[in-house]
Formats: structure tokens, sequence, C-alpha cells
């Protein structure tokens, strides 16, 4: 399993790697504090994202984390972020996280698509034999969109992390292994039809 910088293309999205000069686009697609809730840091301003991006870029510098902005070939803008992080080549496995959209893009095909192409290339390009999901447990929305692209709820950890405003978040994993993607691909390929 070799973690190459590539981009992935489908007929909504395309997921671009990411770029400090993403900074900006990102910026503008942050369009409510809703995006960023969840997430262990805040974005209110432009420095904020300018941190978030060079923090990512760091991580895949190092090899732990490969970045990208989502864009939208339908409104022809970046809308959003993801990575695949916590790498682990030894183990053939890795995390989807980080995971952000702009509020115009909920309830589209946008992240149904990001997570079809990421899985794709996780299982058939990367060949791992197990792609994770972290969400916050107060996270409904993300939480239910893990379920329905069929990944399996393990558990929960216990205050896992500290948050920017000092919340102290529960942490719910779930998995897809990969005896289970010819399902989970099946399943999204019919969300996607």
């Amino acid at each position: 399993m070799t973690i190459d910088t590539v981009t992935l293309e489908g007929k909504r999205v395309i997921l671009l790697p990411l770029q400090l000069s993403h900074a900006e686009e990102l910026f503008q697609a942050v369009d409510s504090p809703e995006v960023w809730a969840f997430l262990p840091s805040r974005m209110e301003k432009f420095d904020h994202m300018t941190d978030h991006v060079e923090e990512a870029l760091r991580d895949k510098e190092q090899g732990t984390e490969l970045p990208f902005v989502v864009f939208d070939k339908q409104t022809g803008r970046v809308v959003g972020m993801t990575r695949l992080l916590n790498i682990s080549e030894e183990n053939r496995s890795l995390e989807i996280g980080w995971t952000w959209y702009s509020s115009k893009v909920w309830r589209t095909r946008v992240n149904t698509e990001c997570k079809y192409l990421l899985l794709t290339h996780c299982f058939e390009v990367l060949r791992t034999i197990r792609v994770q999901f972290r969400v916050d447990s107060r996270n409904k929305r993300s939480n239910e969109a893990v379920l329905r692209i069929g990944a399996t709820e393990e558990g929960v950890l216990r205050k896992d992390r500290i948050l920017y405003d000092g919340y102290i978040r529960d942490t719910v994993v779930y998995s897809i292994v990969d005896e289970e993607w010819p399902t989970v691909q099946s399943r999204l390929n019919d969300f996607l039809a």
C-alpha cells in the first residue's frame, strides 16, 4: 500500500490534492458555523483556515495524511475538504475524516460521491483491508451519513478529544472492511444512479 498524491473525479465532484493556495476558497466555503461545529478546530477567521490547511500539508509531508479539497463541478467552486488519515501502510488501514462541506451542498450527492471515490481508491487501488470513520457522537447528520453508506458501528471512544472550545468529545468509531466493500460499493452505486 503506497500512498501517492492523486486526483479523483466523479460526475459531480473532483477531489483535488490540497494546496496552500486553496485556503481562500476553502474559507469562502465555510458559510455557516454549523460547518465546523463538530470539528476539533474552529474556522471563524481566515487565519484559522490557513492553520488548518498548513497542518494538513505538514501531515501529508510526514506521510500520515492525504488531504483533498472538494471541487463541485456543478457550481465551479471548492465546497469542502476531506482527508485520508491515520495511514498505516503496514496494517493496510486508514481513516477517512476531517470531512466538511459548505452547507449549500448538504443533502446533495456531493458527500455520497466523495465517499464512493475515496472508498474505491482505498479498496481497489491502495488495497486497504480496513477503512474507519470517527464522528463526534453529537453530530447526528454525520453519524447517519456514515451508517447510510454501509459502515459498521464499532463503539464509542469516551472522552476521546478536547475540542477548541473545551468540550470533551465522545467519538463514535465506524469501519468498512475489505469483505464488505462489494456490498457497500453496490449500495453507493444505487444511491448515485
